[in-house]
């Protein structure tokens, strides 16, 4: 059965349980600065699984496309992955445990085939707050489902948010806790991961395939959980381990998902490749990264030093990295060779990336030959900044090290990781501290700035075409920051041409109103907009203009701004930069 079969079957078989088909959401939310990337399906449902009506109707499902960073560094193994598809299922305040754990159930053994000896299943075993899941586990066992093969879970296991168990869940988070399923493969224990063997045990004979949650809680102010005015469920399924539970192998490289990756990289590398051999993790990566890429460019992000563009540009190196490691001389043309059958909108990208990590496993090959000609050793320290400089891999440094007979002790690898740690916590601040929708406050000024980038924005349109679209913005009271996709830096003339037809507009005096419209609507009549579902039911439509004859801009916006365009003064671009492929940032300021 292959991928895009299970993903039919499971449409088609929550479609006739009464679900209303619903569009995923993208992998960028743009101008959602509280997450790079969409890493659930429930993520453009909050709104709604808190109690507000959604569009349409109470019972949803979808194949939601997710990207998790935390997974970067564990890819390599049989299961994990940073890019995947999630099929999902909802009841917002309908059904309840009851129904879910039924159709769950009935999916994988009647619309899969899967035997139900070989399913087990977890449920929650309870805090001070929340109590114990026996209704869950009376379920499963009149469901068919034996008792030894029902275990409770604490909140490591059994709970989820989307911020982890209670205790990490900031206010206003929702959560609640969960039932997985797991499909267990034909293999014995290895008793290396322990004496006894159980569900979440990591020795592989078992996977998860699916897990309900019930988002009935939500995180106070005070530090406890309060319940929600409705019971939610929220099924997620991973399209990539129900297919290797298909095909009876619990290598999920193997699935049809991945196959024609690995056959390029085989190609390519003149190698085959073969679970437990030692270069098979190399594969995996690749295969992994280069899929998760793709669908992020394909969303229009490009490589670059910043936020989801950094992710990308890690991907496409660490793939690169690693079919050096499996005697890839060309990596740039293998590259290229194995992305153009697959992913032929993005393969030029792709390709310009590995070019430039070629130049830079050079650059950072040659400065450690010299580090180690004139010290004769390596340290943590030293390892580390030439993987924040050049985007030099501590697996590489590793690999030279080991070539030229030196060794990186326990204690330098701590040393490594220590820095590295420090890197991440640094990264974090500076994430929290990033203003919410792009603005420093609400003063007079960044008000001014911001009802100018609308201005801008329909400029940049105006003058170099339908293709420029917003990438993401940050005001403060003395400039405007303002990112667009765009293939080169704006010419001398272009930037005059923008710049007058925004102050043109401004000595206009333009009224500046909103109405409050369904998105269908904002869409229908040219409004433009970037956050997709997670909307909800109506939007703010700000028009620059007569927003029902003719206006200059119109955009789903969530305020503030000016009521004419005349309070804005003038504005004067400072200067411009490229930022990452095909993305460039204007400054500019009033006055």
């Amino acid at each position: 059965m292959s991928s895009d079969e299970i993903k039919k079957k499971y449409l088609d078989f929550f479609e006739g349980k009464g679900h209303i088909r619903i569009d995923p959401a993208p992998l960028v939310l743009e101008s959602d600065p509280t997450t790079l990337f969409t890493s659930a399906g429930m993520q453009p449902l909050v709104p709604f699984l808190k109690g507000e009506p959604h569009p349409k109707g109470r019972r949803l499902v979808d194949v939601q496309p997710s990207f998790r960073t935390v997974d970067i560094d564990e890819v390599g193994d049989n299961r994990h992955l940073t890019f995947f598809e999630m099929l999902g299922n909802w009841s917002l305040g309908d059904y309840f445990k009851k129904e879910q754990l039924e159709w769950c159930l009935e999916f994988f053994t009647k619309e899969l085939g899967f035997p139900k000896e070989k399913l087990w299943v977890s449920v929650f075993e309870g805090t001070k707050e929340v109590p114990k899941d026996t209704e869950s586990f009376d379920r499963w066992r009149r469901l068919g489902i034996p008792e030894d093969k029902i275990f409770f879970y604490g909140v490591d296991k059994n709970w989820w948010s989307r911020s982890g168990p209670p205790d990490k869940m900031p206010a206003g988070e929702i959560g609640g806790p969960d039932s997985e399923v797991f499909y267990e493969f034909d293999r014995p224990h290895d008793p290396k991961y322990g004496e006894d063997c159980h569900p979440n045990c990591e020795c592989g004979r078992f996977i998860e395939i699916g897990n309900s949650v019930f988002i009935q809680y939500q995180k106070n102010e005070d530090g406890t959980l309060s319940e929600l005015p409705q019971k939610n469920v929220d099924f997620g399924g991973g399209l990539e381990r129900i297919a290797a539970s298909v095909n009876g192998d619990p290598d999920i490289f193997e699935t049809d998902l991945f196959k024609p990756i690995i056959g390029q990289v085989e190609d390519q590398a003149g190698v085959s490749y073969a679970k437990d051999s030692g270069s098979d993790r190399s594969f995996r990566i690749i295969a992994d990264h280069l899929r998760a890429a793709s669908s992020v460019m394909s969303e229009g992000i490009e490589p670059s030093n910043k936020l989801q563009g950094y992710i990308v540009r890690r991907l496409i190196r660490r793939a690169v990295f690693h079919l050096s490691l499996l005697g890839v001389k060309d990596l740039s043309l293998s590259v290229s060779k194995i992305s153009k059958p697959l992913w032929a909108n993005v393969s030029e990208g792709m390709t310009q990336e590995a070019e430039r990590f070629e130049k830079a496993l050079a650059r950072g090959t040659a400065t450690l030959t010299r580090h180690l000609q004139a010290s004769g050793s390596v340290d943590g320290k030293f390892a580390f900044d030439l993987y924040q400089t050049e985007g030099f891999p501590l697996e590489l440094t590793l690999e030279i090290l080991k070539e030229k007979g030196k060794e990186f002790s326990e204690e330098q690898k701590k040393s490594f990781e220590k820095e590295f740690e420090s890197h991440k916590e640094k990264s974090r601040t500076a994430s929290a501290g990033m203003f919410k929708g792009g603005l420093a406050d609400s003063s007079k000024e960044v008000t001014k700035l911001h009802t100018a980038t609308h201005l801008l924005h329909a400029a940049l349109r105006k003058v170099l075409g339908e293709h420029v679209s917003q990438k993401g913005s940050n005001i403060t009271a003395e400039r405007l920051r303002f990112d667009f996709s765009h293939p080169e830096k704006l010419s001398d003339e272009e930037v005059k041409r923008v710049e007058d037809l925004v102050n043109e507009q401004i000595k206009k005096d333009l009224p500046v109103s909103f109405k409050t419209k369904t998105l269908d609507e904002a869409t229908a009549e040219g409004a433009l907009h970037f956050f997709g579902e997670r909307y909800g039911k109506e939007v703010k439509v700000y028009t620059v203009g007569d927003s029902d004859g003719e206006w200059f801009s119109k955009e789903v916006c969530g305020g503030p701004h000016v009521l004419k365009t005349g309070e804005i003064g003038s504005v004067r671009i400072l200067k411009q930069e490229k930022v990452g492929l095909g993305v460039v940032r204007i400054y500019a300021k009033a006055g």
